[in-house]
């Protein structure tokens, strides 16, 4: 009973060891970010945590493409090829600490000559073998197996996260390039608008000059407000299929760029009101900053592995089975044969190469800790500066709806006291020029904001659904 006991104690203590990790515990860096956003933050609107973009995005065709988007982008598939890749490498990686179990049967037939041979007689000699054998496993005393794994488990969320921030940044790239064709199209409506009703005045100039009421001088400068025009028109349509161009390339189909409607409906395509929430629910939320932190967990596990490698390590190989001289006896009573080898190996020396390998573990740790520090600073940056375009934009796009109305009333005034004779065709000139430049500055606003809101629906992290 002791014999059996004193056999036990050995390996249950092995057991006990084994999985036992060198790596340091993990501590989550501070985040080098103030506590709170600035004076222009916006803390009305939905939270992004609460709303997915199916809800963000308010216009039910932008909704579509991007929908099309996820489904065919091509830079997303390869994304998400990646994914697949950290996962087998995972996968791969854990199951070293897992026994194997390979069976298998050989067979050997070998001619020997007599000066060889035990008995000094040449002949002919057979070995045939089934069985079951373990190949090398090592029993992870010091968590050397477990650090590798934990690293490649850190890696492949990693690579979740980066596929997450794919997702998200292709859902801000559809939604603001077809608000850039939304608003080049809504231009080049006002543009050729502006066109028909300069050629009109052109018109009305050259009745008067026919009659000697205008001079050539005003039949010169309506005629080069026509051109004008007409060269804008050229300058948006280049704008305007340049942007559908993108669009098309980011659906990855130009089955679905058929859904893209030639006419706009003026209602916003997007929520108008986005609350961003504290900083560290930024943290918490962002696939970039948690791809980041994940890889510094990954590294945090290297400094175990390497650790882990100061101290001895313990290969176990066996098999069992069945051999025989004939194939027929494989079964016979007696034909059972079985061997185990553990292998014990410790580091005497090594020119340095563990200390070398432990430094450069450590080292990567604290370029990981820089890199996320680094990440937090640049999402914050994104962020803060979102804030500002949507707060001064909002604004803006206010004063420039009412100076664009103001100008629309000018001109209407100008015209009818230059066709009623009050005033000269000069000042009928520049309340077109005002009226023309203060509508394309309302709407190259009003789209201004819409980008500035996607942008900070984006760098808050939302558009996909959190991790729970």
């Amino acid at each position: 009973m002791m014999k059996a006991i004193n056999r036990a104690l050995p390996m249950a203590l092995v057991l006990a060891l084994a999985g036992c990790s060198l790596a340091p515990t993990y501590q989550r860096p501070e985040a080098p970010v103030p506590g709170q956003w600035g004076d222009g933050a916006l803390q009305q609107g939905r939270q992004v945590q609460n709303l997915d973009w199916q809800a963000f995005i308010a216009d039910p065709t932008l909704r579509q493409l991007v929908g099309a988007a996820l489904d065919n982008n091509r830079s997303l598939r390869q994304t998400l090829l990646d994914i697949e890749q950290a996962r087998a490498q995972f996968r791969i990686q854990r199951a070293d600490r897992v026994p194997g179990l390979n069976a298998g049967a050989s067979g050997n037939r070998q001619h020997l000559p007599g000066t060889l041979s035990n008995d000094g007689r040449e002949g002919v000699s057979s070995t045939y073998q089934v069985g079951l054998s373990l190949p090398e496993y090592e029993v992870d005393l010091f968590g050397r197996v477990k650090s590798l794994s934990d690293a490649a488990l850190e890696q492949y969320l990693a690579s979740e996260e980066v596929g997450r921030a794919a997702r998200i940044a292709l859902i801000a790239e559809v939604s603001q390039n077809y608000l850039t064709l939304d608003g080049a199209e809504r231009r080049l409506a006002l543009t050729r608008q502006t066109l028909a009703s300069r050629e009109n005045s052109l018109a009305l100039v050259g009745q008067r000059r026919s009659v000697g009421t205008a001079t050539e001088l005003d039949h010169q400068e309506a005629l080069g407000l026509v051109e004008q025009s007409r060269a804008e028109v050229e300058v948006i349509v280049r704008q305007q299929r340049q942007a559908y161009n993108a669009l098309v390339l980011l659906l990855g189909s130009s089955e679905a760029a058929r859904a893209i409607p030639a006419e706009r409906s003026g209602e916003p395509l997007v929520l108008q009101d986005i609350a961003p929430g504290a900083p560290s629910a930024l943290i918490e939320r962002r696939p970039d900053i948690l791809a980041a932190e994940h890889r510094l967990r990954a590294r945090n596990a290297d400094i175990g592995a390497a650790r882990a490698a100061f101290f001895p390590r313990i290969s176990l190989t066996g098999s069992f089975g069945t051999s025989s001289a004939q194939m027929s006896g494989l079964f016979d009573g007696g034909s059972r044969s079985w061997s185990f080898m553990p292998q014990l190996s410790l580091p005497l020396f090594d020119a340095g190469r563990n200390r070398a390998g432990l430094s450069l573990a450590e080292a990567r740790k604290d370029s990981a800790v820089a890199a996320y520090e680094g990440t937090i600073q640049g999402a914050f940056r994104e962020v803060a500066d979102a804030l500002a375009a949507t707060d001064t934009l909002r604004r803006e796009e206010t004063a420039r709806r009412a100076l664009a109305d103001t100008s629309r009333a000018t001109l209407a005034l100008a015209k009818a006291r230059y066709e009623g004779g009050v005033d000269n065709h000069l000042r009928y000139l520049d309340a077109q020029r005002s009226s023309y430049l203060n509508e394309a500055a309302f709407i190259e606003a009003s789209t201004q904001r819409q980008l500035a809101l996607v942008d900070l629906f984006r760098a808050l992290g939302g558009g996909w659904p959190a991790k729970s």
